[in-house]
């Protein structure tokens, strides 16, 4: 089979949606190495993650960017427009749109498949400016309805289509996405102590991983902070946002500065070292797609603590242990419950074989599944 995909992703960006488009074409090349998987990206950009991907494909993954002249120069509307043409010359048989979007006129020129990871924004709308708003509905509801199948990457993301975009059951496939073998990698106790002298890590911390924006809800674990043991600190990982600020605030407010440890710009070659040197993992997203951190921290045995609310049980498993995001006395209560060393032996060796589920043998299978009925239809 010859198919093409959505490329920005996986060629520009570095993290969540990046990660996920790389995981996809990287299953699916290991399983499935003799299709042709041609990733249509608007710019050029040095990525060594796809580059190791290609490298291993022995030319089967290739890349490709808009032909010289108008549409290089306009190279957003190409993406959206006339990346057509080019999928219709290339003989591409489907089209796989891997972050929530498709080209706008692929109905009746391509057979298409379309991801789609969350619709937060109109579950919570006041975490977005009104024009993202306006622009990601329309985006993502006309690729809902062009697409001949949808790929939700949670039971809970399946839910929120089927209510706000008002699409058939039938029309949607969910299939988890794992997450990257380096977090269930083996990792020398000399790296682990290089890392946490580079990032002067405290002896005893409660991990928390994601943007530190609203919907994260950072502040909550914070509190929780002020009601466990003093030795016990909060080693955030992640962008900071205006958001940061808040919290930055309560920290001062209530002299926690010594015990709540901002990192950003972390190499994702140390992110996984960073897990084995947690004590806990905890994660109070309001509302999520999935919740890939919750995998990260299941394969690096490292015991969860998440919210309820979304999809992060799907995420988790029966052995993390999940609270009312904004009940603090819950959630230390829950942090110190798994630091006890049974229950989080426990909870670690439960979570690992949950974990164990979300493969990328399991994801090419399950993907390769929709590929075929829909080209065969």
């Amino acid at each position: 089979m010859k198919l093409g995909y959505d490329g920005k992703r996986a060629v520009q960006n570095f993290t969540g949606l990046g990660n996920y488009s790389r995981y996809v074409i990287d299953s699916l090349v290991t399983y499935y190495a003799t299709n042709e998987y041609i990733l249509y990206a608007p710019k050029r950009r040095e990525n060594k993650s796809l580059s190791i991907i290609e490298e291993k494909s022995s030319g089967s993954v290739c890349r490709r960017f808009p032909k010289k002249g108008f549409w290089s120069k306009f190279s957003s509307l190409w993406r959206v427009w006339g990346v057509t043409s080019d999928l219709h010359n290339d003989g591409v048989e489907l089209f796989h749109g891997l972050s929530n979007e498709l080209p706008l006129n692929i109905k009746g020129k391509v057979k298409s498949i379309v991801t789609i990871h969350d619709l937060i924004f109109l579950k919570y709308p006041q975490f977005y400016p009104i024009i993202d708003r306006w622009i990601y509905n329309f985006k993502f509801r006309r690729a809902c309805r062009n697409a001949n199948h949808i790929i939700a990457v949670s039971e809970c993301t399946k839910r929120d289509i089927i209510e706000y975009y008002s699409i058939s059951p039938e029309k949607i496939s969910v299939i988890y996405q794992g997450c990257d073998n380096a977090f269930s990698a083996v990792i020398a106790k000399e790296q682990c102590e290089k890392v946490r002298l580079r990032y002067s890590l405290p002896e005893h911390f409660v991990l928390s991983v994601g943007t530190i924006e609203e919907r994260k809800n950072l502040l909550s674990v914070v509190k929780a902070l002020t009601k466990l043991p003093q030795e016990i600190h909060l080693v955030a990982v992640g962008r900071h946002t205006k958001y940061t600020d808040k919290v930055k605030k309560y920290i001062s407010e209530n002299n926690l500065q010594d015990r709540v440890h901002f990192l950003h710009g972390v190499t994702y070659t140390d992110l996984p070292v960073i897990y084995r040197c947690a004590d806990v993992f905890a994660y109070m997203s309001v509302y999520e797609g999935f919740g890939i951190p919750l995998l990260e921290a299941l394969y690096s045995s490292l015991p969860v603590v998440a919210a309820t609310g979304s999809c992060l049980e799907e995420a988790g498993g029966p052995s993390s242990i999940y609270v009312s995001p904004y009940d603090v006395d819950a959630i230390a209560e829950s942090i110190v419950q798994a630091m006890q060393p049974d229950i989080r032996a426990k909870m670690v060796e439960q979570g690992l074989e949950w974990a164990s589920r979300f493969t990328p043998e399991a994801h090419a299978h399950k993907t390769m599944e929709c590929y075929k009925k829909v080209i065969n239809e």
